[in-house]
């Protein structure tokens, strides 16, 4: 397995491509991914799509990818680690953001691929980044502002643009549940609000029916939804963020940094400290 580190906090780069040179591999930082040109497969956690001219991908770290290109293609890589907006501010409170934006991340698996909301919004993340690419050049005393507020845009379209793509699959189902799931998600810390009575009482639906339909619709009981949910943030809070469990702990509502322990350990099979060692998934 390779993880490839930045160089610095922030790069971009436009590379043209007829053959992906590299073996599959994680990197330790966020990566934006324009295709300028050209038409192939990108693979991530072992997921593959086509990819075409006008895609825009995000990868968060430590997610394995690799490109089967089919067409030369051009693309566009903006690089950059979260002491990128540490040291900054483009995000007035990178940490308050991140938080927000902990669960959409965590569920990005569950939307591979290409997932811009809408034709205007995809236009204007590739003025953006072309913009980003000559402020780069230019590098005066403005530039590093004026990308990293534009950096800060376009990663709030992304996040918008995953969350939608996430919760329309869940309405599909029920025009109501995607809601449920939103709610559920962002509001993950706070048991009180996520208990079925309360729920039924939110989205109006029958208390002693409740627990029968979030099953029907989400495959699993609203306890063990609520559970994986919290242990998905806390793959995405371990892997991501420099925090320690104990800190996590408390952010999602476990008893104690044991608590939280003992649970991933009997879910995963591995503790804290080795899942993140190892990384979210191997790559061959």
């Amino acid at each position: 397995m390779i993880t490839e580190t930045a160089r610095k906090v922030f790069e971009i780069h436009v590379e043209e491509l007829t053959e992906w040179g590299k073996r599959p591999h994680k990197h330790n930082f966020f990566e934006i991914v324009y295709v300028e040109k050209g038409s192939g497969l990108q693979c991530i956690n072992h997921h593959e799509f086509e990819y075409q001219e006008g895609n825009i991908f995000l990868l968060p770290p430590l997610d394995c990818h690799s490109f089967r290109i089919k067409e030369p293609s051009r693309f566009y890589f903006v690089r950059f680690t979260d002491h990128y907006f540490l040291n900054n501010e483009g995000l007035t409170d990178y940490n308050a953001w991140f938080d927000r934006v902990t669960y959409i991340l965590a569920n990005y698996n569950k939307v591979p691929g290409d997932i811009i909301a809408s034709e205007r919004e995809r236009k204007y993340i590739i003025d953006s980044i072309k913009s980003i690419y000559q402020e780069f050049l230019t590098a005066d005393g403005y530039s590093e502002s004026i990308i990293t507020s534009t950096v800060a845009s376009i990663l709030n379209l992304l996040a918008r643009s995953i969350e939608k793509r996430y919760v329309d699959q869940a309405n599909a189902v029920d025009n109501r549940f995607g809601e449920i799931l939103r709610f559920i998600n962002t509001n993950i810390g706070d048991s009180g609000k996520l208990k079925a009575q309360a729920l039924a009482e939110r989205f109006r639906i029958s208390p002693s029916y409740f627990s029968e339909y979030f099953k029907k619709n989400a495959g699993v009981s609203l306890k063990d939804y609520v559970m994986e949910a919290k242990l998905r943030v806390v793959e995405t809070k371990v892997l991501h963020r420099d925090m320690s469990l104990k800190e996590v702990a408390y952010q999602l509502g476990f008893t104690d940094s044991s608590h939280l322990a003992k649970t991933f350990k009997k879910i995963y099979g591995m503790t804290v400290s080795e899942f993140k060692d190892a990384g979210k998934v191997p790559c061959h």
